[in-house]
């Protein structure tokens, strides 16, 4: 593997397209949910993902040799915890909260990963800056559900929403962790073999459970083919072209965007509104990534001027 280069305008506007895809994803859930249970939004988009993934890699050649036995025990608990599970509860998240929040708790990946990286990655290890960064997100968190819960039916509803939204970032972190301890692999076929035991795990259960779906609306079958190729699989490739290129610190600005994103989609696209608590929280938990990663920040902008 060669080193990261300096960002390029390339680099730059791939950045922007992730952010701007990953932040309108939520809303391709939320238009997928209406003709599709949870369990089949995570089951379809896994599953269309993979086959395109699996296509792909095998026109791709492997130029990384290592013992498959060391790296599978990764791959399956990346799968689980990085596509799977998250997967899952984000859909089932969006039947109960709005898409804009959903865009905002994943914001939290970037500061959850610092102390399981503290606990779990040699050399990694929390200092007071990184401390006090995760302190603004958690204050962040504690403003997302400020005032929700009115004690009836529909205010338990949204919390349990709330709280599965902020479980899949819980997950995606730990697959983060997992990611930087597997052994050497082609990034790409860790994106396939992600994708592809996810939909292993998620598709039988689905079919067990609920059967094959009825397709009751057009927006939703199309939604759902979206979310598959484009923020899934697409994307997926666009992260491998950016951390290969220019890095995963230049890949890491667009924990900025994607929250960000999402309020604004949502509340453009789908009507939905802003509260203050969510604006709050936005700025607390950008607050809080700005302040862990200013030095990466503070980089990339010596390097832009």
């Amino acid at each position: 593997m060669t080193q990261p280069s300096a960002p390029t305008l390339a680099s730059w506007a791939m950045i922007v397209t992730l952010g701007l895809v990953w932040g309108a994803t939520f809303i391709g859930v939320a238009l997928a949910l209406e003709g599709f249970s949870p369990l089949w939004v995570a089951a379809g988009r896994l599953t269309l993902a993979a086959a395109l993934m699996l296509a792909i890699v095998q026109v791709v050649p492997n130029r990384v040799e290592t013992d498959g036995r060391a790296r599978w025990p990764y791959m399956l608990f990346i799968g689980a915890m990085g596509a799977a599970l998250p997967f899952f509860l984000l859909s089932w998240g969006q039947v109960r909260v709005a898409s804009g929040f959903a865009g905002v708790s994943m914001a939290m990946i970037a500061l959850l990963v610092l102390p399981l990286s503290h606990l779990f990655v040699p050399g990694e290890t929390m200092t007071l800056r990184k401390t006090i960064g995760v302190l603004l997100g958690v204050g962040g968190v504690a403003a997302l559900f400020w005032g929700r819960f009115d004690g009836g039916a529909d205010g338990l509803a949204e919390v349990w929403g709330q709280a599965a939204c902020l479980c899949a970032a819980a997950c995606y972190a730990t697959a983060s962790i997992a990611t930087r301890l597997c052994p050497p692999i082609e990034p790409i076929r860790l994106a396939a073999a992600q994708l592809t035991v996810g939909a292993a795990i998620v598709l039988p259960i689905a079919l067990i459970r609920e059967g094959l779906p009825a397709i009751e609306t057009s927006t939703a079958l199309t939604a759902l083919v979206v979310l598959a190729l484009i923020p899934t699989a697409g994307a997926n490739l666009l992260r491998v072209l950016v951390i290969r290129s220019a890095g995963p610190q230049f890949m890491s600005l667009t924990n900025f965007q994607v929250p960000v994103w999402a309020v604004i989609f949502g509340a453009l696209v789908l009507g939905e509104p802003v509260p203050p608590q969510l604006a709050l929280a936005l700025l607390l938990i950008l607050g809080g990534i700005t302040v862990t990663q200013w030095p990466t920040l503070r980089r990339l902008i010596r390097r832009k001027t």
